[in-house]
């Protein structure tokens, strides 16, 4: 009877602490979830302030003008457009040349490779997300262009009549197209979505892929039927991850690309500037309060394009979780 009183206290004292201890631990994890949140919209709000009066003396469309001259400052010219196509046509045309191969290299990782092969293949795929920008970029313009500069070749003459492959503004044996720097964002992303899709195909059921294989599936029919269903959010969400990465890659997309001397067209074989290596080359003449928040205008569509890509991968992944 006497040990029962006595452990009592001790029971009472122990669910205090680990009252005390949850309340401190849920107030550390909302503080730092607030301070993430609170980063974004200050960075936000740092940007919109700073855009909003060049934008109001822009003498141009800010949406729909190919021009970007902020030489004068008292005659701001500048406009979104060309690097909105750029920025959105080499990104899209990395992404759709990565998917596919990402998703097979981590189906082959998870389904086929035997596992002596398997995991040091899957750290050197991960290792390449290490290499610096500045290497594939440099890869890209002296190693990747004039290699492709045939296979550009071929499909202009091949399929010229479909704007993709059309004739662009600039020579393509000088090897800066928007085709030159899609392949070197595909490189660049395939890390991104090959770790993504692996992790979420090694989630899939055991007991779907053997009840699959009890049912006399094939390998590709298990994979088809049970892994790729299973794994579709998470492809999805690492898709746009890779996305997100491509919009805003600035050193290898400024090595690569060639400025367009005219108004560029939505065809892989222009140049040309996205925002982020625009930014980039403008750098060294941020001087002016005027000229430079140009450029901060154009930095903040892409922060806005960006967050947006990377929500909707949020979303995805979270549908996968709630389902």
């Amino acid at each position: 009877m006497l040990n029962k009183q006595s452990n009592q206290p001790d029971a009472a004292r122990g669910g205090r602490h680990s009252r005390r201890a949850e309340i401190i631990f849920r107030s550390l994890a909302t503080s730092a979830g607030a301070i993430i949140v609170a980063a974004i919209a200050l960075i936000a709000l740092f940007l919109l302030i700073r855009a909003v009066p060049s934008v109001l003396a822009n003498e141009a469309n800010f949406f729909t003008s190919s021009e970007f001259r902020t030489s004068d400052a008292d005659h701001l010219q500048f406009g979104i457009r060309d690097l909105f196509m750029v920025t959105v046509l080499s990104s899209i045309f990395a992404l759709a040349l990565a998917v596919p191969v990402g998703i097979g290299i981590a189906l082959f990782l998870t389904h086929y490779a035997p596992k002596v092969l398997a995991r040091p293949f899957s750290v050197i795929v991960d290792l390449l997300a290490a290499v610096p920008s500045i290497v594939f970029g440099l890869w890209g313009m002296l190693v990747l262009a004039p290699r492709l500069e045939p296979v550009q070749a071929f499909l202009n003459e091949k399929l010229g009549w479909l704007f993709l492959f059309a004739d662009g503004n600039i020579p393509l044996a000088s090897g800066g197209t928007i085709f030159t720097a899609g392949v070197v964002l595909a490189v660049m992303i395939l890390p991104i979505i090959t770790s993504v899709s692996r992790e979420v195909f090694n989630l899939t059921p055991r007991a779907h892929i053997e009840a699959a294989q009890a049912l006399g599936a094939t390998k590709w029919e298990v994979v088809r039927m049970t892994v790729l269903p299973y794994g579709r959010s998470g492809m999805i969400a690492g898709s746009m991850l890779g996305l997100g990465r491509a919009l805003g890659e600035t050193i290898a997309v400024l090595i690569v690309l060639k400025t367009a001397a005219q108004p560029g067209t939505w065809s892989l074989f222009d140049g040309g500037y996205t925002f982020a290596s625009k930014i980039a080359s403008a750098a060294a003449e941020f001087s002016a309060p005027l000229p430079t928040g140009a450029y901060i205008a154009a930095g903040f569509v892409l922060f806005a394009l960006t967050f947006i890509v990377n929500a909707l991968a949020r979303l995805a992944a979270g549908g996968r979780v709630n389902g």
